[in-house]
């Protein structure tokens, strides 16, 4: 598609879009490299993912969805969850949407085949997947991890997530977070 041609960006709520290509401050280095990746392969991802920035203090869903009038049900969360089996650490990144929990207890931890899954601390998280707290996201994210969405995210026509900084919120189609490479897309995942 021509520049000319650009499709227009999703917006939410009160927020100004930018295309999140072209703005690579707003995005985690990770992500960056993902997307960049992403719209190597599909040139019009670039018209289909945008960056809004926000006040950092604000990027825990709750308070930007207030702060910004978006509907929690247009956001989705991501969290690390882990477990063991014989003394391998099997990780992998849940994402649903903002409005149910990822249901941890039950079908995370069959998926994984492990006893226990918990939260990865959040400093490990942090720390392994190069991103901030509370901008932890599923594109970008080191190989190895299991990616499991929630086939609900998909419905969200501009889902609000994570760019892997704090200072900033990205709008991908849903449908794009079970597209990613290594996406595994499940029904009942959030509850």
């Amino acid at each position: 598609m021509a520049d000319t041609e650009r499709m227009p960006l999703p917006q939410m709520g009160t927020l100004t879009s930018l295309p999140a290509l072209d703005h690579p401050e707003l995005l985690g280095a990770t992500v960056h490299a993902a997307l960049t990746g992403w719209a190597s392969a599909d040139p019009s991802l670039a018209d289909q993912v945008a960056v809004i920035e926000i006040d950092p203090a604000l990027a825990d869903t709750a308070a930007m969805t207030e702060a910004y009038d978006v509907a929690l049900g247009a956001s989705a969360n991501c969290v690390v969850v882990v477990g063991s089996r014989s003394g391998e650490e099997r990780i992998a990144a849940c994402v649903v949407r903002a409005d149910t929990r990822a249901d941890v207890n039950t079908v995370v931890r069959k998926l994984l085949d492990v006893r226990k899954a918990s939260f990865l601390p959040m400093d490990r998280a942090v720390a392994e997947s190069g991103m901030e707290h509370g901008g932890i996201t599923p594109i970008g994210l080191p190989p190895g991890w299991r990616i499991l969405v929630d086939e609900d995210c998909l419905e969200i026509p501009a889902a609000v997530i994570g760019p892997g900084v704090r200072r900033s919120q990205l709008l991908v189609p849903g449908r794009l977070l079970g597209e990613m490479s290594g996406a595994e897309v499940l029904a009942g995942l959030g509850r």
